[in-house]
C-alpha cells in the first residue's frame, strides 16, 4: 500500500473548543480562549494548535518552543525586558521554552502555533546527522508522517491538557 504524504483537514470554528485562561494571569478584562489540536509528529516533539482569544490582558507562559502565524486579528507582546511588539495577519514570531509574556488582545486574534519539544543540541545534531545520511542514500524516513487528530478526538489523543 503506497505511503500517504499528507493529510488536510478544514477547521470550523465550531471546533475550537473552549480553552480557559487561568484566571490569576489575567491582567484585565474577561479574555476567552479557545482551541482545537490539529496534527502531532509520531515521536511526539512536535504539535500544531489553532487557538483564539477575545478581548484581555493577560501574562502567558510557555513551557514549551511555540512558533505562531498571526491568521487573523492583532496581539500587543510584552516580554519581561518591557519589549513590545504588535503582531498582526501574517505575522509570525518564535516564543522560547521557559519564558513569559504579557498578551493584549484589543479585539481578537487568532494564531496557528506549532509547539515543539526542544532536543539538546547534541541529540539535535544527532537526528540531523541521521536525517542527512538517510537522504544521501535515499532510505526510508526515519521518522514519517503526522497523526492528525480528527475533530473532538478523546482526551486521551491529547498530550498537554489544556491545549492553548
Amino acid at each position: 500500500m503506497p505511503h500517504i504524504g499528507f493529510e488536510t483537514a478544514t477547521i470550523k470554528s465550531e471546533a475550537l473548543q473552549p480553552s480557559p485562561i487561568r484566571p490569576e494571569w489575567i491582567i484585565s478584562g474577561t479574555p476567552a480562549a479557545r482551541a482545537v489540536d490539529l496534527a502531532r509528529s509520531p515521536d511526539g516533539t512536535c504539535f500544531s494548535v489553532q487557538w483564539d482569544c477575545t478581548k484581555g490582558t493577560f501574562h502567558w507562559y510557555f513551557g514549551i518552543e511555540e512558533t505562531v502565524h498571526i491568521l487573523e486579528g492583532e496581539v500587543l507582546v510584552r516580554d519581561g525586558t518591557g519589549r513590545e511588539t504588535l503582531l498582526r495577519a501574517g505575522d509570525v514570531a518564535v516564543f522560547s521554552t521557559d519564558t513569559w509574556m504579557v498578551w493584549h488582545v484589543e479585539t481578537y486574534v487568532r494564531k496557528l502555533a506549532i509547539c515543539r519539544f526542544p532536543v539538546s543540541r547534541g541529540f539535535g545534531r544527532v537526528l540531523r546527522l541521521l536525517q542527512n545520511t538517510r537522504t544521501k542514500l535515499r532510505l526510508l524516513p526515519f521518522f514519517s508522517g503526522l497523526k492528525v487528530l480528527p475533530i473532538g478526538a478523546p482526551s486521551s489523543e491529547v498530550l498537554i491538557s489544556p491545549v492553548r
